[in-house]
């Protein structure tokens, strides 16, 4: 049996242990009174609201030095890329089937949905000029029209099936948007395929010309409605074409754009495969 010292000196220790945490005759919490542990609580108050009103005030400075309208630095991507609908680079489809091209055509019919005539302003432009507009204009800037008739057969209003039911399929492209581009010379979409035999194509709008009246860009904000210019390619693909697997390369010619860069593939050029089964 424990003996009398051992019971009081266990005591002891969990008195000890109890008054760690709390101390009833001295008042203390955790070691602290009442009136240090305010001290505390008031000095990381204070401490915390200095260092958030330290950030408030380093964010309003540096939200004054931005413009709503013009990035403060534009010069990361100097060069448009290129980019293909539909959105995909491996088209493959069978063209007696509607369901194997039922989503590419989709996709092209939801992307046209904003090039339609009543989704347009009607501003005029001078084709062949770029639209340059300074703050005098307003700070809205007004946008080209681009209707998705000038697309053609291409355009999905003649041939809803934009030539996926006859195996003769049509892809758009579109530069990406780059504020205060305005490329020099007549840019306009070439495209190969990779084979021996070449493949017969048509360019909508003619020749496959990014009017320079679509430049330049001045931003989400100021250019509410503008719509990028499009090329769209129809490839006239013969039995000859039909279940091989082709690679087509379309590059942005006859400009100062870039469309050489080895570090970046779609930089002014886009590579797609393309394959129709009979």
């Amino acid at each position: 049996m424990a003996s009398t010292e051992d019971k009081e000196a266990s005591k002891e220790k969990a008195s000890s242990w109890k008054d760690s945490i709390y101390n009833p005759r001295t008042g203390e919490l955790l070691g602290r009174t009442a009136s240090s542990w305010a001290l505390i609580l008031l000095f990381y108050l204070v401490f915390y609201c200095f260092l958030a009103g330290m950030f408030a005030l380093t964010m309003w400075v540096m939200l004054l030095t931005l413009d709503d309208y013009v990035p403060r630095y534009r010069d990361r991507i100097p060069n448009p890329g290129l980019v293909i609908r539909p959105n995909s680079l491996d088209i493959s489809f069978n063209k007696s089937d509607p369901l194997k091209y039922a989503d590419y055509v989709k996709n092209l019919e939801t992307f046209l949905q904003k090039y339609n005539e009543t989704q347009q302003v009607n501003h005029k432009c001078v084709p062949g000029d770029y639209t340059v507009q300074d703050d005098a204009e307003g700070m809205l800037k007004k946008a080209c029209p681009f209707r998705r008739s000038l697309l053609s057969f291409c355009s999905g209003i003649s041939d809803t099936n934009f030539g996926y039911h006859e195996g003769k399929p049509c892809v758009l492209l579109k530069m990406n948007r780059i504020i205060g581009l305005m490329p020099h010379g007549d840019p306009y979409v070439n495209c190969t395929v990779k084979k021996d035999n070449p493949v017969q194509m048509h360019y909508f709008p003619k020749e496959g010309r990014f009017d320079k009246m679509y430049f330049p860009y001045y931003g989400k904000k100021a250019h509410e409605n503008y719509v990028q210019p499009l090329v769209a390619v129809k490839l006239l693909l013969t039995k000859e074409d039909y279940n091989k697997e082709l690679a087509v390369e379309c590059k942005v010619e006859g400009s100062n754009l870039r469309n050489n860069d080895e570090r970046d593939k779609f930089l002014g050029r886009v590579t797609f495969r393309i394959k129709v089964v009979e």
